[in-house]
């Protein structure tokens, strides 16, 4: 699996595009502003197919150019149902984010939740719900690549902000140590922001929620 991280939009939200091209595979995780245009060169270069859209959560920087792949692609979307409202009517995230958002809604194909298992790209993805960024941030772990996709809960050194609605401290810093940091310690974490960090450097060094 080859893993492509794509920062886009006007704040460097992470994208991941995850291929197999032995397959003709891939999925893409989270679709910030603009991320088409990154996501098709290479498609086309591996010679994958985009089937599946998985959303760690509803947030506007993460969905802006959600609509457009799905448009391009006809990729079937996934994403937690805590953050429904998010997704479906995005213009209430206007109402608290104190700015105009060109936003436009997603259907969603399939609702996940914690548990659940993903065959996607020869492998199984673990879905593991990780709230207190957003009501329904969840997390993508495949085990055979040592990698989890963890969206606005946990980044190399800090953790998501909890100020929003739906969002708490608490429950963040309760989801890391349960969901998070009971992953083998060599697990890669691929964050929505900044660069990717593993499971035993945030244990041992985060100094907002640590062993």
């Amino acid at each position: 699996m080859n893993i492509h991280v794509l920062p886009a939009g006007p704040i460097e939200t992470n994208a991941y595009l995850l291929t197999e091209p032995s397959r003709g595979e891939a999925v893409l995780i989270d679709a910030p502003e603009a991320i088409w245009a990154e996501v098709e060169p290479v498609l086309r270069r591996e010679k994958c197919r985009l089937g599946e859209l998985w959303i760690t959560h509803g947030h506007w920087d993460h969905t802006q150019g959600a609509a457009g792949v799905v448009r391009a692609t006809g990729a079937r979307v996934r994403a937690h149902a805590d953050d429904r409202v998010l997704i479906e009517t995005p213009e209430v995230m206007k109402r608290f984010m104190g700015e105009e958002l060109h936003l436009e809604a997603v259907n969603v194909d399939a609702w996940v939740k914690q548990g659940d298992k993903l065959a996607a790209l020869g492998a199984i993805a673990e879905i593991r719900h990780v709230p207190g960024h957003s009501l329904g941030n969840v997390l993508f772990y495949f085990a055979a690549a040592g990698a989890a996709f963890v969206g606005d809960a946990l980044f190399a050194g800090s953790v998501g902000r909890t100020d929003l609605p739906g969002g708490s401290f608490e429950v963040l810093e309760k989801s890391i140590r349960t969901q998070i940091y009971t992953l083998p310690g060599s697990t890669r974490i691929f964050p929505g922001h900044g660069p990717e960090t593993s499971v035993a450097e945030e244990k041992k060094h985060n100094p907002y929620v640590h062993d």
